[in-house]
């Protein structure tokens, strides 16, 4: 059975709930999904919401799409902004994410090379975090207690990967495999991520590896080189690595709002194994830019490509150009991720979330969460 397409359920699109963005999600043991909240203040129907701003919190969905249930998760490090810590450290922001091994939950934070609001920033690394309980506690990858670094203390010794060369594997994406990782079969952890932070780099996709017992051993990582059908080879020295995958150009933006100084900011990819259909997919986003190259000047593109292998080759099945949810042209849809627990059971259909940053939202945020059914169109 050969995937052909897409159809966006316009019409079961949710109404804006809640503020933030990035939501990266995954599925734990029971039907559980982990949700991490960037640059937020997160949902007011939450009992202890008080329009806090957090650069990373992570929340619990209980239940299905139209009935789910939302908590924030116990014991997650508070990175709420703070005055005098903002201007102590540069902040940190959750993107991928993983359930696997049982009760454990790892998430990756992405760090920019400066405070918000300099120029020529960009994200130079990702910090590594992990709860072996369902988020009552969480550590550092060396297993002491989460401790966030400021801007001087950070390292290669105590991020997982930092001033790579362009950026690489700062913003990093998780292959989700059903729950709790259950339909991995080879034992193996595999992290996207654009290929550095350049107007380039950005739309080039990069490919890493772990052993699922290994993820906070950053010497057991290895960096796609090659590939042969079913075949592919790896490196572990990071400078070897290759492309997985291009995307189209004219999508990343070279400017931004004032006040986020220089921040490229495109092409973070959702990706799941959709375990009925066989078949690997993958969500992206591309930046709406216009002739000043700033971010958000006109509506993004959207996509969706497929493939036989983590590593490709992917084949694109779907464009929304421009991508206008509910063809509401002054939509600014960004980030589409995959809600992994709301796959249908045959594969032929799935939930996508967004965030639009629309400045006029509805809700009275600019970061409004939503999310639409999504039916896949396919050919025996």
């Amino acid at each position: 059975m050969e995937i052909k397409g897409l159809r966006l359920c316009e019409e079961t699109t949710t109404k804006p709930r809640g503020s933030g963005d990035n939501w990266h999600t995954t599925w734990a043991a029971g039907n559980r999904q982990y949700t991490g909240l960037c640059d937020g203040v997160g949902f007011k129907e939450l009992p202890d919401y008080d329009e806090t701003p957090y650069n990373s919190r992570m929340f619990t969905f209980d239940g299905g799409p139209d009935d789910f249930k939302i908590a924030p998760t116990p014991g997650y490090p508070d990175l709420s902004i703070d005055e005098v810590e903002y201007k102590r450290r540069s902040q940190f922001y959750g993107f991928g994410i993983l359930a696997a091994n049982g009760k454990e939950i790892y998430q990756f934070l992405s760090v920019p090379r400066h405070k918000f609001g300099w120029t020529h920033n960009a994200f130079v690394g990702a910090k590594l975090i992990y709860t072996p309980d369902d988020g009552k506690t969480w550590f550092n990858k060396d297993k002491t207690p989460v401790y966030f670094e400021s801007l001087e203390e950070r390292n290669r010794c105590n991020m997982m990967f930092y001033e790579e060369g362009d950026g690489a594997f700062s913003l990093i994406s998780v292959l989700q495999m059903g729950r709790n990782y259950e339909w991995n079969e080879d034992s193996y952890v595999y992290l996207y991520s654009p290929n550095g932070n350049t107007k380039e780099s950005m739309r080039q996709l990069v490919l890493a590896r772990v052993p699922k017992d290994k993820i906070c051993d950053r010497d057991s990582y290895e960096f796609f080189i090659s590939r042969y059908d079913a075949e592919s080879k790896w490196s572990p020295d990071i400078t070897k690595r290759s492309v997985v995958h291009t995307f189209p150009e004219g999508w990343v933006n070279t400017a931004c709002a004032e006040g986020f100084g220089m921040h490229p900011y495109s092409w973070h990819p959702s990706l799941i194994y959709n375990k009925p259909l066989e078949c690997y997919m993958m969500l992206n986003w591309g930046m709406g830019v216009g002739k000043n190259e700033d971010w958000f000047e006109k509506p993004s593109y959207l996509g969706c490509w497929v493939s036989k292998y983590p590593w490709g080759p992917w084949r694109q099945v779907f464009e929304a150009n421009p991508w206008c949810p509910r063809r509401d042209v002054d939509a600014r849809a960004y980030q589409p991720q995959f809600m992994p627990a709301w796959l249908a059971p045959d594969g032929k259909s799935f939930y996508m979330s967004w965030t639009d940053f629309r400045q006029d939202s509805p809700v009275g945020c600019t970061y409004a969460y939503q999310h639409m059914k999504v039916e896949i169109i396919t050919e025996d």
